[in-house]
């Protein structure tokens, strides 16, 4: 199930993205402090084109997505998991919160496409979009950490989503 953040979630978020496995697979890879992470909550929190969800499994918070309106019906997002909590549970807990995610862009936003920008090293990741219908639109070089990373810029569109799901 999604729900919308809350204050009450901030530092459980904060938690969960500076896990190590976390931060190897993201785009900003330093421990996210305290005050850093209470600044992005409150722009994300004044920003309309902003939607952050936590993912809960079994009743308990077990994830968050991330949803930015890029233009033209089309959102991007990044999404991640508690990964202690989760355990030996994680992979499974990976595909609900996907199409989930999924469903609650097309359905609830109304987007038309969903971009992810993923870096090319996290191939499960890039497994799980191809899985879901997601094609690989480009790849681009980014620096992460200091160092140059390779990206791939994926896209589902939600016709092809409803055309799968039926």
């Amino acid at each position: 199930m999604l729900r919308p953040a809350t204050d009450a979630d901030v530092e459980s978020i904060r938690r969960w993205r500076n896990h190590p496995k976390v931060r190897r697979a993201s785009f900003t890879t330093h421990e996210i402090g305290q005050e850093e992470h209470r600044a992005w909550w409150e722009s994300v929190c004044g920003d309309p084109s902003r939607h952050v969800l936590i993912y809960e499994r079994a009743g308990s918070p077990a994830g968050v997505v991330v949803f930015t309106d890029i233009g033209e019906g089309t959102v991007e997002w990044s999404k991640y998991v508690d990964v202690e909590g989760l355990g030996t549970d994680r992979g499974a807990a990976w595909e609900e919160l996907e199409h989930e995610a999924i469903d609650y862009a097309f359905d609830v936003l109304g987007a038309t496409r969903i971009g992810a920008a993923t870096l090319a090293a996290n191939t499960p990741v890039l497994r799980l979009h191809e899985r879901v219908g997601f094609t690989e639109v480009r790849r681009y070089t980014r620096e992460v950490g200091g160092e140059s990373r390779e990206v791939v810029w994926n896209e589902l569109s939600a016709t092809t989503w409803r055309e799968g799901r039926s």
